[in-house]
């Protein structure tokens, strides 16, 4: 009888390097203990996801067992770490509403099997432009060389546990070929500023934990690849010619009506999870 191997969900990976970089934020970076948000965002979520997929299974414990926890949990905990990381507010209800909207976007705005917005995204940029009383903080992360190359790392591992690299690359290397272009060549400003813009813990973090997701990306690599330099032209024309803050958000919630679009020109399995874990196991058998 062949040996059955165990091998790990990649969300467990992603939940892991999400909390760790709280816990640097919180350590090192001397953030501000704001733990009711973080409550009222991990618990919201939580909630309200058990009580959307409560009411569409009509019953009560959709989570019961290490399966139901696995299909329904780990994305919306996912999605609450990013709140948790992004996202800032002085009042708990407001955390509480992002939190709401989060989770809603991933059950009512939809297109077959996949969510029509990043969830997270959404909850985010809708909880700042509806209340005006929440923000993002991308001068949080500062912008060390430590935490620059700790992400790209780290980041690197959840990705190519999840998908292929394309559309973090696709994203970050067009966006940096814009900004050097811009500031170096056309503005003649020092590399150290545009160093400087290209290391935010934040753009970073968008790049592999948020662009990468499979299930509002397209199937096909060259298609995510495209729609991450789409993106990546977007947020570089909105920061550097109307400047607005935050563009990688607000370019990847404008370009997620090209997805579904992109999979119909480049035909490509969908993603699920379960599969992507067969794939794994595999790839690990063959060795």
């Amino acid at each position: 009888m062949q040996q059955r191997t165990f091998h790990p969900d990649p969300r467990y990976f992603q939940v892991f390097f999400q909390l760790f970089f709280l816990c640097f934020g919180l350590v090192f970076l001397d953030w501000p203990s704001e733990w009711m948000h973080y409550v009222c965002s991990i618990g919201g979520c939580i909630v309200f996801n058990y009580v959307a997929v409560s009411l569409l299974q009509k019953k009560m414990s959709p989570m019961a067992g290490p399966r139901g926890w696995t299909k329904w949990g780990f994305s919306v905990l996912i999605s609450s770490l990013s709140l948790c990381l992004l996202l800032k507010t002085s009042h708990w209800y407001i955390s509480l509403l992002a939190a709401f909207l989060t989770v809603s976007s991933k059950f009512l705005l939809r297109l077959g099997k996949k969510h029509l917005f990043n969830p997270s995204a959404f909850g985010m940029l809708a909880t700042v432009w509806i209340t005006g009383e929440a923000w993002l903080s991308p001068a949080q992360w500062g912008n060390t060389v430590l935490l620059f190359f700790l992400i790209i790392t780290l980041g690197t591992i959840v990705v190519t546990r999840v998908q292929e690299l394309d559309s973090s690359l696709g994203f970050l290397l067009v966006f940096a070929g814009l900004l050097y272009w811009r500031q170096v060549i056309v503005l003649g400003w020092p590399a150290d500023h545009f160093i400087h813009s290209v290391s935010s813990g934040s753009l970073l973090l968008f790049t592999f934990f948020m662009i990468s997701d499979p299930k509002t990306s397209p199937d096909h690599p060259l298609a995510r690849t495209l729609h991450g330099a789409i993106i990546a032209v977007v947020a570089f024309y909105l920061s550097a010619f109307k400047w607005v803050n935050n563009t990688p958000i607000i370019a990847l919630l404008c370009a997620a009506p090209l997805v579904p679009f992109l999979d119909k020109i480049f035909k490509a399995h969908s993603f699920d999870w379960m599969s992507g874990r067969r794939v794994i196991e595999m790839i690990s058998t063959r060795k």
